[in-house]
């Protein structure tokens, strides 16, 4: 699955000390592979040197090399660059960019960026960082929230509730990810990050009022951009002919791109306070992360009051 370079952008700005100089209208462009080329012959007359869909380094040689042509080559080699393939291009060295390669950059719409790091430590950062972003993925149909500091799912059918109870925790303080589409990605044997999508992040759909923009509405602490996956909480319909959970001992799991998370089901009636259970539930949760199992020590203490109970008789 490929990673636009505005995804890319978002993820490296900070630890490849990147900024964007040229080809912003570019950045829907997909980046493919998690290998970066340098440019070397694609300077060169060589004919079509640019394999496509990989993130390209400009090092300090080349950009002197590029300054070293006449204006007319600089001109004529800049453009056969950048009509290339490639996702991106990064500058390495922090040193300018040549004006005919930014132009050319935003002439064919190809994000141009410059990086204070040496380009040995620029293609290294990158290629881990491409590692990380090309790891396992999917995308699945649910509500990602923010409740206590702790990232929760919310899971279950169309129209049970998800978005109102969603839109209930942020009126109580709580943050929104995403709602309806929510991109998992898997980071390491043990974490799920999830993130919304790029178009309707921070919206909302609430029947009878239609697409909300919570952060317009709430504010900028209203939202987060991604949260790690901690809790997952699945919500349906009551259904009277169903068992259901009611002491709180069974340890319920569920696995997402391979990692085991805990899970809640929640069934939904009449006069149930779905945003205050959802609260309550991630206080359980960290108290367990604790050591403080509440049903299991109640448990405990009714064994033991029986057995003293036999003992007496």
């Amino acid at each position: 699955m490929p990673v636009t370079v505005e995804r890319f952008q978002e993820a490296c700005t900070v630890p490849l000390r990147m900024r964007l100089i040229a080809g912003a209208g570019g950045r829907s462009r997909k980046i493919y592979g998690q290998r970066v080329q340098k440019t070397g012959l694609g300077f060169s007359e060589e004919g079509d040197t640019v394999q496509p869909g990989l993130v390209q380094i400009l090092d300090e040689a080349e950009l002197r090399q590029f300054r070293g042509l006449p204006k007319d080559r600089q001109e004529e080699t800049a453009g056969r660059y950048f009509s290339g393939p490639m996702g991106c291009v990064l500058a390495g060295g922090g040193l300018s960019v040549p004006t005919p390669l930014s132009e050319a950059a935003d002439r064919y719409g190809v994000p141009l960026f410059s990086s204070d790091l040496p380009a040995a430590d620029l293609i290294r950062e990158t290629v881990q960082h491409l590692a990380a972003l090309f790891g396992e993925t999917t995308t699945v149909h649910g509500v990602l929230v923010v409740v206590f500091g702790v990232g929760v799912m919310l899971m279950g059918a169309s129209g049970v509730g998800k978005s109102e109870c969603a839109l209930d925790l942020v009126l109580r303080g709580h943050r929104l990810v995403s709602d309806d589409i929510v991109h998992l990605e898997k980071r390491g044997p043990e974490t799920v990050l999830g993130t919304g999508n790029e178009l309707t992040r921070h919206h909302m759909e609430i029947r009878g009022l239609g697409i909300i923009n919570i952060r317009d509405l709430f504010g900028l602490m209203a939202t987060q951009d991604r949260k790690k996956l901690e809790l997952v909480v699945r919500i349906e319909e009551w259904d009277s002919q169903k068992e259901y959970d009611r002491l709180g001992v069974d340890d319920s799991r569920i696995e997402i791109l391979g990692v085991s998370l805990p899970a809640l089901l929640i069934p939904v009636s009449p006069g149930r306070n779905l945003a205050t259970i959802v609260e309550v539930a991630v206080r359980n949760h960290l108290l367990k992360g604790q050591g403080v199992f509440s049903a299991r020590g109640l448990l405990e203490r009714q064994g033991e009051r029986a057995g003293e109970g036999g003992t007496g008789g």
